[in-house]
């Protein structure tokens, strides 16, 4: 008799976290294990890692999944990005449901459960949610927004947009909003397919802004559920400081070449350089190097 397909299947893409994504492994088993009942769904994980060059990270979850029968490994000879890892990820996915996970997060208590049993009961309605996330030290994390319009990214830029909630934001109670954080999405794969996954051009950062902008295009919904929580540390992936930085400028040119006109790419471009401008002269007269050399990166950045 063949074995019954999982409920869920969680896919966690890893690049040089070996010891984050052990922590994030064995926080959803505690999770399994201490919170079982009825609803618990069964299980798998799809451990992607995206050509790890440090810390032995491949050999060593290897190791990891042979001990756990539900754990498929996937050891990538190059790396692939964010987007494409978890393309491939959901592609070997059994489950109805697929459980988006970054190798950064904790799951708190039964966050998955709550997820999935929510889920279940909505699916019609909530194509795509995401719980509530926290920083390492329980501060909330802000991580549903609205689309990057251009005020948005004024806001975002200029004015400490997440700060005051005006770009990104960490409702209290159950809400529908445009797009979640990328660490942790539950969704159908049936959905997944019909939006197309995540773009593949997209190396990180944006990705789940797409996906979600175009799964709204297609009538689908984005909701935000609370009740569930997960630590998410934060790019534990990203190489320093000044990559993050140049991926978002990145990040932002992509999503406005790819949905918005001309005029409205033209108008990014300004407010990315006027940031990238006043920021580096910031550094200049302070003499700050990491400022002046970020920046001047993300200048040039802005024009291509």
């Amino acid at each position: 008799m063949a074995a019954k397909n999982p409920d869920l299947s969680i896919v966690i893409v890893s690049y040089n976290t070996r010891k984050i994504t052990h922590q994030c492994l064995e926080s959803i088993y505690r999770s399994f294990r201490s919170y079982r009942s009825k609803d618990t769904p069964s299980f798998e994980i799809i451990l992607i890692d995206n050509a790890s060059a440090k810390d032995d990270s491949a050999a060593y979850l290897a190791d990891y999944a042979q001990k756990h029968k539900n754990i498929m490994f996937v050891a990538n000879k190059t790396n692939l990005g964010f987007g494409p890892a978890n393309n491939q990820g959901v592609k070997l996915a059994k489950g109805d449901y697929i459980l988006l996970l970054n190798s950064d997060t904790i799951i708190l208590k039964d966050a998955i459960h709550k997820l999935f049993s929510f889920y279940r009961k909505n699916e019609h309605t909530k194509h795509f949610i995401g719980p509530k996330l926290f920083n390492k030290d329980m501060t909330p994390q802000p991580s549903a927004a609205p689309f990057y319009s251009l005020p948005v990214i004024f806001g975002a830029l200029f004015l400490k947009g997440d700060y005051w909630g005006l770009t990104r934001f960490s409702p209290k109670t159950l809400q529908k909003v445009d797009w979640i954080a990328g660490a942790c999405i539950m969704t159908k794969k049936e959905y997944f397919v019909k939006v197309g996954g995540f773009d593949e051009t997209v190396f990180m950062y944006m990705e789940e802004v797409d996906l979600l902008y175009r799964a709204k295009k297609m009538h689908m919904n984005t909701f935000f559920y609370p009740k569930a929580k997960m630590v998410h540390l934060g790019s534990a992936s990203s190489n320093g400081r000044t990559f993050p930085i140049l991926q978002v400028y990145r990040g932002f040119l992509f999503f406005y070449k790819k949905h918005h006109s001309k005029s409205a790419l033209f108008f990014l471009r300004f407010l990315l350089r006027l940031k990238a401008g006043l920021t580096w002269f910031l550094g200049f007269v302070i003499n700050n190097n990491y400022l002046k050399h970020t920046y001047e990166e993300a200048f040039q950045v802005a024009g291509q």
